[in-house]
């Protein structure tokens, strides 16, 4: 744990397991954040340990603001916060918004927006040198949904990943002299099960053929850009979004 922990929520899977392996790879201690699948979070410490490094599974829903207290208490135990990746989302089945109601909806945002925003919290209170801390990274993971607006798809879903790009810019100026640094990466299409959660397994494959490389990226894809942002490699860049689309949705 040389660079100190880095808290990688929804690490279980995916984008976020991704993260959480080459976390440990670059010298992270990592605290693999999942929601219900205690099997698979441990299955990524597993991984870590059995390479030499340092990882711990912790059980936290980002919806619900005690257990990301809990959550933080645990990291600070394992070691000096360093960074946060924010990577805990959710998808629904496809929609319309005059089909959407407010269970829906409340679910969106509290995982999607509000639990990173809270997150973030934490990990100031932690980090900043305004309450004692050394400094450190966020890094919150988009969607290029928040350019394209997903319609008749999850247009909830864009609209919760567009507060994210918000809140990344002001989060960046607030703490920009505090000693963190606020970036944010835009995925586009990748292949992760998350398509299957929403109902879509099959979704990545069919529009590969009309993305402007013609292929879907990986979460190690995605991942390479996040360790970039928390890294020292960074030190000079804070409010930035990184688009790793395969060209998908570039346009400011």
């Amino acid at each position: 744990m040389d660079r100190g922990v880095v808290v990688v929520t929804g690490g279980s899977r995916g984008i976020g397991a991704a993260i959480a392996l080459l976390a440990a790879e670059r010298g992270y201690g990592v605290v693999v954040n999942y929601a219900a699948s205690r099997d698979a979070a441990e299955a990524v410490c597993g991984q870590i340990t059995s390479k030499g490094g340092s990882a711990i599974a912790v059980k936290a829903n980002v919806a619900v603001e005690a257990d990301i207290e809990q959550l933080f208490v645990e990291a600070d135990a394992f070691g000096p916060l360093a960074g946060l990746v924010n990577n805990a989302g959710v998808v629904d089945k496809a929609a319309r918004v005059d089909e959407m109601d407010m269970a829906r909806l409340t679910r969106m945002f509290s995982i999607n927006t509000l639990g990173s925003i809270l997150c973030a919290g934490q990990a100031v209170r932690r980090m900043s040198t305004r309450h004692g801390g050394k400094g450190g990274a966020i890094v919150n993971i988009g969607s290029a949904a928040s350019k394209l607006g997903a319609p008749a798809m999850f247009v909830d879903y864009a609209a919760a990943k567009g507060a994210i790009d918000t809140f990344t810019i002001g989060l960046a100026l607030e703490v920009a002299n505090e000693g963190i640094r606020v970036n944010a990466v835009r995925p586009g299409i990748i292949e992760t099960d998350i398509h299957a959660s929403g109902g879509d397994p099959e979704r990545a494959a069919r529009l590969a053929p009309s993305l402007p490389m013609a292929r879907t990226g990986t979460a190690e894809e995605v991942a390479r850009a996040a360790l970039w942002l928390l890294s020292d490699e960074a030190s000079y860049t804070t409010g930035t979004v990184i688009h790793v689309s395969g060209g998908r949705a570039i346009a400011p």
